[in-house]
C-alpha cells in the first residue's frame, strides 16, 4: 500500500509540472514493473492466507484429535474398571456360574458397564464357561496382545467382528483373571460396539469431508467415521506418525490429500487418526487465489481486495479488543458493587453491634421465662440472621475480618465431597480428581470451604434431571498475566480449582450479572443470590481469579485459581473451658461512633475490666505515647477518620510492642486480614461482637 500511495503521489506530482516528452518504452516499462510488483505483493499474501488456513485448521485438526483421545481413552477406562470390578467379584465367590443365574448376573454387570454390552467368561482352556446373552464370541486368535502371553489384570483388544443380531461392528476388550481358591482363572471378555468408541464425536464431526479412526498398534482399523473399508495407507500413516504425533500432509487410497493428526492411547496400544481433505480445507482459499488472478487485469480489483482483508483483519481485532473489554468491564463492575456491599456492610454492622449488644444486656436484667425475656431472645435471633446476611455481603466485597491461617486445601475440599456424597439425589454421580497433595493456601479455610461447597450446590441444583457433578484439582503455573472471565490473574504458581456439571449452561445474558449479590434465577425457595457472590468475594480474598466456561445445553465449568503457599501451615489451637471474667486491667477502646464506645465501656465494665473510652484515633494515640504501660490491651475499630485501626496499631508499636491489639471491624476493606497482620494486630474479630465472643477474646489476650 505504501508503494502504490508514492506511485499516486508521484503521478500527481506529475500531473502539476510541465510535460515533457518522454521514451515510448517508459509507460510500458512502468506498467510492466508495477504489475510485478502488485503480483509479488498478491503472491506473497496469498502464501500467508494459505499458511493461516492450514495453522488454524491444524489448530482445529489437534484440539480435535485431542480431545478424541480423551474420549477414547476414558471409555476404555470405565470398560477396564468395570472388567475389573466384576475379577473382583469372581475372586470373592460373589457371582453365581450357575445356568439361568449365571446368565442374569453376566446380563446385570454388562449393563451396568459403560460401553460393555456382551460379557463373556472364557476358562483357563478358552471355552466359554458364563455369557450375559447368546452372542457369538470373537476370534480368540485375533486378540492382541495374544490372550496366552496376557499378564495377570492386562487388557488386550480383538479384531473388529460383527454382531449378527444387530448387525453393527464389535470390538472385544479381553481381561486376564488369575487363579484363586475357587476358580482356575481364564478371561473375561467383553463387546463394545466400534461407533461407541468415539463417543460423541462419532456423529457429530466438524466437516462432511472429516475422518476419524481409531487403529491399534499393529495398524489394524478398529473403528472409523466417514470412512470406508480400511486402507494400507492409513495403517502407513500411523506406523509413521506413531513416533511423534504431529500434522501433516498424507495421501491416502483414493488419491487425494488429507490433513492427517495422530495421536497415541498408550495405556491401550491405540492410535486415534483425524483427517480432513486438503482441498476442502483450501477451498476459502482457493477461491482468493481466484478472485486475486482476476484482480491483476484490473489495479482497483487489487486495491478492493487489499482494503477487504485489511478490513477483514481489523474486524478480527475490533472483535478481539471489545471481548477484553467486556471481560475488564466484568470484572471493574464487581469491583464497584463490592466497595457499594462493603460500605453498607460496615454502616448495618455498626447498627447490629448496638442491637446485639444492648440486647444482651437487657437479656440479663429481664425475668427468665418472662415475655420480655422471650421478646428479647426474638430480637436477638433476628439480629442474628442479620450478621449472617451481612458476613455473606462482606464475602463478596473481601471485607470480612477474617483470619490468615497456612491450610492444606485437599481436606477441605474432601470434608465438602464427603458430605456432598451423603446427600447426592438418584442419578447423579460424583466424580473427583484431586491431583495436588499437600498443596496449601494462604487465608481462611472456613472461607475456602464455603466457596467449594457454594459452588458444588450450584452445580447440583443446575442438573435436577441428574448428571455427573465432577470436581478436579491441579498445580496450574501461569506465566504471563491474563484476563479470565470475570476477573484478571496475574502471573504466578495456582492450584486450579474446577466444578463442572452437565446442566442446561449459563445463558449470555446471565453471565453478566453471575457473581452480582441477590442475582439469581431461580425461586425465592431456591435461593437468595449469595451462594456465586460470596465465592467471587472469596476467591479475591486469596489473592486468585475465577473463570466461567458455559454452552447453553452443554453444561458449565467453574475454575477458581488460587495462588499456592510454600509455607508450613499453621497450627490451630482451640481453646476449652470457662472464660473468666476481667481483673480491673485498663483497656483502650477506639471507635469513632460515639454509642459503640459508650455500649463496649458498659460491656467491659459488666466483664471485670476497666475501659477507657476515644473517638478520636489521634487523641487515643497520644494517650498510649504519654503513658504506655497504663493499658493491659487495646480495642479498636478499622474504619475511622484520620487514624484507622491497622495504622493506630502500627504507630502504637514503635512505644508500646507488647500491649495486644483487638481489631474489631464491620468492614475493613480488601485483604484486611493481611493488613491487620503486617501492622502488628494480635487478633481480628468481626461486628457486631456478642458479649461471650469478646470476653473469650480477651480472656486469651491477657492470658
Amino acid at each position: 500500500m505504501r508503494i502504490l500511495q508514492r506511485v499516486a503521489e508521484g503521478s500527481r506530482l506529475n500531473a502539476e509540472s510541465p510535460i515533457t516528452p518522454i521514451d515510448a518504452r517508459r509507460p510500458w516499462l512502468l506498467a510492466l514493473v508495477l504489475w510485478l510488483m502488485v503480483a509479488v505483493v498478491a503472491t506473497l499474501a496469498l502464501w500467508q492466507l494459505r499458511r493461516s488456513a492450514l495453522e488454524s485448521q491444524g489448530r482445529e485438526m489437534d484440539l480435535l484429535s485431542t480431545a478424541l483421545t480423551d474420549e477414547v481413552e476414558r471409555g476404555l477406562r470405565g470398560a477396564e474398571e468395570g472388567l475389573q470390578a466384576l475379577r473382583l467379584e469372581l475372586a470373592q465367590h460373589r457371582l453365581p456360574l450357575i445356568d439361568g443365574d449365571a446368565v442374569q448376573a453376566m446380563k446385570t454387570r454388562a449393563d451396568l458397564m459403560p460401553l460393555v454390552t456382551t460379557l463373556w467368561l472364557l476358562g483357563p482352556d478358552g471355552a466359554q464357561v458364563a455369557a450375559s446373552d447368546a452372542t457369538a464370541l470373537p476370534d480368540l486368535q485375533g486378540f492382541l496382545p495374544k490372550l496366552d502371553l496376557l499378564p495377570v489384570a492386562g487388557l488386550a483388544l480383538s479384531l473388529p467382528f460383527e454382531d449378527v443380531v444387530n448387525h453393527q461392528p464389535m470390538v472385544a476388550l479381553a481381561f486376564r483373571i488369575e487363579n484363586s481358591p475357587g476358580h482356575a482363572g481364564g478371561w473375561i471378555v467383553g463387546a463394545v460396539p466400534a461407533v461407541k468408541l468415539l463417543g460423541a464425536f462419532g456423529v457429530a464431526l466438524p466437516a462432511p469431508d472429516a475422518r476419524m479412526a481409531i487403529f491399534r498398534s499393529d495398524g489394524v482399523r478398529l473403528a472409523g467415521a466417514n470412512v470406508g473399508a480400511p486402507t494400507v495407507d492409513e495403517a502407513t500413516v500411523a506406523h509413521r506418525l506413531a513416533e511423534r504425533p504431529t500434522l501433516e500432509v498424507r495421501r491416502f487410497g483414493d488419491g487425494r490429500a488429507n490433513l492427517v493428526g495422530l495421536h497415541d492411547v498408550p495405556r491401550y496400544g491405540l492410535k486415534v487418526l483425524v483427517s480432513r481433505e486438503l482441498d476442502a480445507v483450501l477451498v476459502g482459499w482457493r477461491g482468493s487465489v481466484e478472485l486475486s488472478i482476476g484482480a491483476l487485469v484490473l489495479l482497483l480489483g487489487i486495491m478492493a481486495a487489499a482494503v477487504t482483508i485489511l478490513t477483514r483483519s481489523e474486524r478480527r481485532r475490533v472483535a478481539a479488543q471489545q471481548a477484553l473489554q467486556s471481560q475488564l468491564s466484568r470484572a471493574s463492575k464487581l469491583e464497584a458493587l463490592g466497595a457499594l456491599a462493603g460500605g453498607v456492610a460496615h454502616d448495618f454492622n455498626n447498627v447490629l453491634a448496638g442491637i446485639v449488644g444492648y440486647g444482651e444486656m437487657a437479656h440479663d436484667e429481664a425475668m427468665p421465662g418472662s415475655d420480655l425475656a422471650r421478646h428479647l431472645d426474638k430480637v436477638l435471633q433476628a439480629a442474628q440472621r442479620g450478621k449472617d446476611l451481612i458476613e455473606r455481603i462482606l464475602s463478596f466485597s473481601r471485607g470480612g475480618a477474617r483470619t490468615s491461617s497456612v491450610f492444606e486445601l485437599e481436606p477441605v475440599i474432601e470434608e465438602v465431597l464427603t458430605l456432598l456424597a451423603a446427600s447426592l439425589r438418584p442419578g447423579m454421580v460424583l466424580e473427583r480428581a484431586l491431583e495436588a497433595p499437600g498443596a496449601r493456601l494462604r487465608g481462611d479455610a472456613t472461607q475456602a470451604y464455603e466457596a467449594v461447597m457454594n459452588l458444588c450446590t450450584n452445580a447440583m441444583q443446575a442438573m435436577p434431571a441428574g448428571g455427573m457433578l465432577s470436581v478436579r484439582l491441579a498445580r496450574e503455573h501461569v506465566d504471563a498475566a491474563r484476563v479470565l472471565s470475570h476477573t484478571p490473574l496475574p502471573a504466578g504458581d495456582y492450584l486450579a480449582l474446577s466444578v463442572s456439571d452437565q446442566g442446561g449452561g449459563i445463558a449470555p445474558e446471565v453471565m453478566e450479572h453471575l457473581f452480582e449479590p441477590f442475582f439469581t434465577t431461580r425461586s425465592a425457595q431456591s435461593g437468595t443470590g449469595l451462594g456465586l457472590a460470596v465465592v467471587f468475594g472469596v476467591v479475591a480474598e486469596l489473592g486468585g481469579g475465577i473463570h466461567v466456561q458455559s454452552s447453553l445445553r452443554q453444561g458449565s465449568r467453574f475454575t477458581m485459581y488460587l495462588p499456592e503457599c510454600t509455607e508450613d501451615a499453621t497450627a490451630i489451637e482451640h481453646s476449652t473451658g470457662p472464660v473468666p471474667d476481667g481483673d480491673g486491667q485498663r483497656l483502650l477502646v477506639v471507635d469513632d461512633e460515639p454509642g459503640l464506645v459508650a455500649l463496649a465501656e458498659d460491656l467491659l465494665r459488666g466483664l471485670g475490666y476497666v475501659p477507657v473510652g476515644f473517638t478520636d484515633s489521634s487523641a487515643a494515640l497520644q494517650s498510649l505515647v504519654d503513658d504506655p504501660g497504663q493499658f493491659a490491651a487495646v480495642i479498636t475499630d478499622e474504619v475511622m477518620p484520620r487514624l484507622s485501626g491497622t495504622q493506630l496499631t502500627q504507630a502504637l508499636r514503635a512505644h508500646a510492642p507488647q500491649v495486644p491489639v483487638l481489631l474489631v471491624s464491620g468492614y475493613g476493606g480488601a485483604l484486611l486480614a493481611q493488613r491487620a497482620l503486617a501492622a502488628g494486630v494480635t487478633r481480628v474479630l468481626t461486628k457486631p461482637l456478642k458479649r461471650a465472643e469478646l470476653a473469650r477474646a480477651l480472656a486469651e489476650l491477657l492470658r
